[in-house]
């Protein structure tokens, strides 16, 4: 079905006049700024109240200098109407080819399954609009809008079979509480945000029960949510970000760059002295994005890095055909060894959420100069368009 979507739209568009839109969070300035660097247009959805942002302090203007990267913005009562017919109307008069982030899976998947955003969604995507599902980390725990042929629930291909099939090591499973030896993770859906996860730490089965009672009474987990958690070992190491991209076009894999997360409350956790640490016993930790920070690896681990994402390309192509298409990250642990090892404790399957990533050396090292994710994207656009290959990166 996405071939017939790209197929009609290309059909009747203006392959001088594409934009490039994203949904207005998450990445948009990074694709509107790297769309203008490469001659296209770009178009930002906005919500209601938050459209500010992209309106007023980042507009294009010209006016005594030029200034600004967004050329256009759309504003929505809500995020979730972008699946309105008439919006998609508007998006294919602009020649839209749309770039899925984040904020686009979480703010739509609240109102319906994925199923439906795949089929009423009429623009072309760039990059593979079926990975969408594979992303979720959880059951649905909020009702979806759901037809005959769309029950909600989430395909059997999500990450983990992802990392499977890639061969990648990933923290080990625990089934149950009771089999907890060590330092564990308990990532459950979080009950009063629902794209964001309630996280703890537990040692114990009695530790776990205490930790869940507790996050329970405070209201930021349910019983039945408790019962989805998914309890992976604790990989102990600092964490990286491996922003990979996947050119079509040019049949390799790049590295765009790397970084690491800032979030919350936990990075005030670890900036607390350790005398002052008891006064912190009954406070949640919390770990809740807040921004990213450029971080480089050594360069003899590259070419594990790079083993990984090739693998990842490979498994994606043969489960989720035609695989990924552009940006896609493996979010590791760089754990102790010797010899050091890489554990992948989650993936993304779209843009990542940091530009921070042009700041390490990486995308200098392959094109001269540094290179942002967004512009990244512009740049393999403009390469389909002028070898007539724009097929092959949109779904």
């Amino acid at each position: 079905m996405s071939t017939e979507y790209v197929a009609r739209a290309l059909a009747v568009y203006d392959r001088s006049r594409v934009t490039l839109c994203s949904i207005g969070s998450h990445s948009a300035l990074d694709v509107a700024y790297g769309a203008r660097l490469q001659g296209l247009r770009n178009l930002v959805v906005t919500a209601k109240d938050r459209e500010q942002t992209y309106s007023r302090y980042f507009a294009v203007r010209q006016d005594p200098v030029p200034r600004g990267c967004v050329d256009e913005v759309l504003e929505l009562d809500a995020f979730a109407d972008i699946l309105r017919a008439d919006v998609q109307e508007k998006m294919l008069d602009r020649n839209v080819l749309f770039v899925a982030n984040r904020s686009f899976e979480v703010y739509l998947h609240q109102r319906y399954g994925y199923d439906a955003i795949e089929r009423q969604m009429l623009v072309p995507f760039f990059g593979n609009r079926s990975l969408l599902k594979a992303e979720e980390r959880n059951p649905p725990t909020v009702p979806v809008l759901s037809s005959s042929n769309d029950s909600g629930q989430v395909s059997e291909t999500d990450q983990y079979a992802l990392l499977e099939r890639a061969a990648i090591r990933h923290p080990r499973r625990y089934a149950s509480p009771d089999e907890i030896d060590g330092l564990v993770m308990v990532k459950a859906p979080h009950a009063r945000v629902s794209f964001e996860r309630a996280f703890f730490l537990a040692s114990s089965p009695e530790e776990y029960g205490a930790a869940a009672r507790r996050l329970i009474a405070e209201g930021s987990l349910t019983a039945e949510a408790l019962a989805t958690a998914r309890i992976e070992e604790f990989a102990l190491g600092p964490s990286v970000n491996l922003n990979f991209f996947y050119s079509p076009v040019l049949g390799e894999l790049e590295l765009s760059g790397t970084d690491t997360r800032r979030q919350t409350n936990l990075e005030g956790f670890r900036n607390v002295p350790p005398s002052a640490l008891d006064a912190l016993r009954g406070v949640t930790l919390r770990m809740e994005e807040a921004g990213h920070v450029a971080a480089t690896i050594l360069e003899s681990m590259l070419e594990p890095a790079f083993g990984m994402g090739e693998r990842f390309v490979a498994a994606s192509r043969e489960l989720c055909p035609p695989g990924v298409i552009g940006p896609f990250a493996l979010q590791c642990i760089v754990a102790a060894g010797p010899p050091k090892e890489l554990v992948c404790y989650d993936v993304s399957l779209r843009i990542p959420g940091s530009p921070g990533t042009r700041y390490t050396p990486y995308s200098a090292y392959r094109w001269g100069r540094d290179v942002s994710v967004g512009e990244r994207i512009a740049m393999e656009v403009v390469m389909a368009r002028d070898t007539e290959r724009l097929e092959d990166v949109l779904t």
